[in-house]
């Protein structure tokens, strides 16, 4: 599990924390097969410590963008399959990162915005490719142009978070969904990470084409072969209504 540990200023994220997190998810610890992202205190993260907007020249400030997506890259197409916890603000640069993990659960003291566009500021930690894909082009428009704040059930009816549970849950959804998460074939939580981003980019004979590739590999690993021997054996789990 990572935390992010600046509850003092609601989780902001400055240069210390981005580049943090990029060395985490650039060289997970050994064996680690699945990861959760928390934070302590109220809230996951309020956005970008506005102290790190000072001095920088317009140079200075396209570097500062490219680490965070660097940064946050890592997180999206990494290693690990990612849960997140989202609780208190989700603003800013918080949504940014917490829109780069695979799984986001979500508490109902959880709120979102993007505030950039009230500050004299655009997006700059992928918010325009990520956040964008999630809900839609018109509904970041508006969260910019109006700073509209989306409470917990409007950011889970628009796809910013998948799980939406009781105050305190958070923590143990994220901590049973990375269990099972960690659970699955590596080489199908691969292909979910790697090649099912890069089919959602792609034209649909690409997309048809890798998917074919993938599941082929999928299928022939021996992790594949001895789940499907269990399952026609009767010793594999079935799929019921929760």
């Amino acid at each position: 599990m990572l935390r992010l540990c600046r509850a003092a200023k609601r989780n902001a994220l400055d240069d210390a924390t981005v580049l943090g997190i990029e060395a985490f998810f650039s060289a997970p610890p050994s064996g680690v097969r699945a990861a959760v992202l928390d934070a302590d205190g109220e809230h996951f993260s309020a956005g970008l410590d506005m102290g790190e907007l000072t001095d920088r020249d317009a140079v200075g400030g396209l570097e500062h963008s490219l680490m965070w997506h660097r940064a946050f890259e890592r997180v999206a197409r990494g290693t690990l399959p990612v849960v997140a916890v989202l609780k208190g603000a989700v603003v800013g640069g918080g949504l940014e990162l917490a829109s780069a993990a695979h799984v986001r659960v979500a508490e109902r003291s959880a709120f979102y915005a993007l505030p950039e566009g009230q500050r004299g500021l655009f997006v700059g930690g992928g918010a325009a490719v990520r956040v964008q894909r999630l809900i839609g082009t018109a509904r970041m428009t508006d969260m910019m142009l109006t700073g509209r704040v989306l409470d917990a059930e409007e950011g889970q009816a628009c796809g910013l978070s998948t799980y939406l549970v009781d105050p305190g849950a958070g923590l143990d959804t994220a901590l049973g969904l990375a269990e099972q998460i960690a659970a699955n074939a590596p080489v199908t939580n691969f292909a979910v990470l790697q090649a099912l981003p890069r089919i959602a980019e792609t034209g649909p004979d690409e997309g048809f084409f890798t998917e074919a590739l993938m599941a082929a590999v999928a299928s022939s690993s021996t992790d594949a072969q001895e789940r499907m021997q269990a399952f026609l054996a009767g010793r594999g789990a079935k799929v019921r209504r929760s």
